[in-house]
């Protein structure tokens, strides 16, 4: 079957930036792939490229079939776009912000209005929804851009890191909303910054680092492929964090992830024998130390050594 999103070889430069560099993308119908990478590894890009906002300087780009260069009016047709930043019209009301998109992609005037009405309470915007936009809150607008997105129930839908700045509660109502549309078929593609939402929604997961993709599978698979434990080391004295990374790096050991925040050095380990050598540093250097244990990597932990081993 055609994938629902094709990417092969795409590429994209701004001036002397190379931002995609050669990305190969298949996304089956009724899936969501999460693509994750740092500030600048090039997600935004690929979505306005296949959004038909840019064309691609190299390669083809297609969305059920309809080639985004070609035929971008068929390819509008099938997609919903939530970017990072609220696009909606300050000077009317959010429910006429709702009813004026319901309108332009073809609802009756009965079905825009009650497609409105559903996304106000799904958003929880019922009450702000006779109001100027302009009046709103920043969370508040944001929600509203959400449910403009959705209002064409699209195929497809990109959603670009869509639930920073969100309350839990918005938050999760974005996410059952996805897990809606998915069920009824449709294929999302989702940029994020949040591992928790990549592993809450995604089928699938591309990893991508300055243009370029460096990892791909379903979280599992990415968990499987760094290997082996994390070890979290948490000395007693927060200054010794960078000490305690360079002394487990000396001692033979991967360089590990410092977590000021956490007080912790996080790193990963394969097998008993690397957890023995961490150990018997930790023990010769004389650092006191207020704890050491293990854990199978969490997403987060993955996306770190992935991007780390890139750069080393």
């Amino acid at each position: 079957m055609t994938p629902a999103l094709l990417a092969e070889g795409l590429v994209k430069s701004f001036r002397d930036t190379r931002a995609v560099d050669g990305v190969d993308l298949a996304v089956p119908a009724g899936t969501v792939l999460g693509l994750l990478g740092p500030n600048g590894a090039g997600k935004t890009t690929i979505v306005r490229m296949l959004a038909t906002l840019i064309r691609p300087d190299g390669g083809r780009a297609s969305v059920h079939g309809h080639d985004v260069v070609e035929q971008p009016q068929q390819v509008r047709r099938l997609i919903g776009l939530t970017g990072q930043y609220a696009t909606v019209d300050e000077g009317i009301s959010g429910w006429e912000n709702l009813y004026l998109i319901g309108r332009l992609v073809d609802l009756s005037r009965r079905d825009a209005r009650a497609r409105c009405d559903q996304l106000l309470e799904r958003f929880d915007l019922v009450e702000a929804g006779g109001r100027p936009v302009r009046t709103y809150s920043g969370g508040m607008r944001r929600r509203l851009d959400l449910a403009a997105s959705l209002v064409g129930q699209p195929r497809v839908l990109y959603l670009d890191e869509p639930t920073t700045g969100l309350d839990p509660r918005s938050r999760n109502g974005l996410w059952d909303e996805v897990r809606s549309m998915v069920a009824g078929g449709a294929t999302v593609l989702l940029t994020t910054q949040y591992m928790e939402e990549a592993e809450a929604l995604a089928d699938n997961i591309v990893v991508m680092d300055g243009g370029r993709v460096i990892a791909e599978g379903p979280p599992a698979q990415l968990r499987a492929a760094v290997g082996g434990q994390v070890l979290q080391v948490r000395p007693a004295r927060a200054d010794d964090l960078p000490e305690v990374a360079a002394l487990l790096v000396r001692a033979g050991l991967a360089q590990g992830n410092i977590d000021a925040e956490g007080g912790v050095v996080a790193l990963p380990i394969d097998g008993e024998d690397q957890l023995t050598l961490a150990v018997r540093a930790l023990g010769d250097s004389q650092l006191p130390v207020a704890g050491i244990d293990t854990h199978l990597p969490s997403l987060d932990e993955v996306f770190l050594t992935l991007t780390q081993r890139r750069k080393s």
